[in-house]
């Protein structure tokens, strides 16, 4: 289901929580959300290019090179979206291949076919024949939400943002 069609489920009742990778508007009347994940993506280059070795990675380092684009589906303004933000850190991607899923782009980008922007969690540790470069400079994250209604008709609701949301808060402060 799309986060529309999740949102809808909430406000109709016939769904109790949605996960989604944008909140409800902060105006909706009768939705609530709490950001669950932050995740940051990073370039992932494969090893032998100029970047792997680079102090630092630079907006204008990016200008030319091939992109893999992770495609996601929940989003179809995604593909603008990276466009755009990529435009605003100072350069325009090359996409010469597009990605269904983050784990087909690490492969894309190990076998030399380009370069691509992957979510920190996917990378539990090294990959061979990828070197993964952090973008200070770019604020680009994947992100995911909890939403529910205002009024909540079952106990499993508030179980649930108690135990999650709850759980989420100590690891925050446990970090902090």
């Amino acid at each position: 289901f799309t986060a529309a069609e999740q949102l809808e489920g909430l406000r109709q009742r016939s769904l109790d929580i949605a996960l989604v990778p944008e909140p409800p508007a902060e105006d909706d009347p009768d939705l609530r959300a709490a950001l669950l994940m932050d995740d940051p993506l990073l370039l992932a280059v494969p090893t032998g290019h100029p970047l792997a070795g680079s102090a630092e990675v630079d907006p204008a380092d990016l200008e030319g090179q091939p992109w893999i684009a992770v495609e996601n589906s929940r989003r179809p303004a995604w593909r603008d979206e990276f466009i755009a933000a990529c435009a605003a850190a100072g350069f325009t991607p090359d996409i010469r291949l597009e990605a269904s899923e983050p784990l087909t782009a690490l492969g894309l980008v190990a076998s030399g076919l380009g370069v691509a922007l992957i979510q920190r969690s996917m990378l539990r540790g090294p990959v061979a024949g990828v070197t993964v470069r952090e973008l200070p400079w770019l604020d680009m994250s994947v992100r995911l939400w909890a939403a529910w209604h205002e009024i909540d008709l079952r106990p499993v609701v508030a179980s649930f943002r108690a135990t999650v949301l709850g759980t989420r808060d100590q690891a925050a402060a446990r970090t902090d």
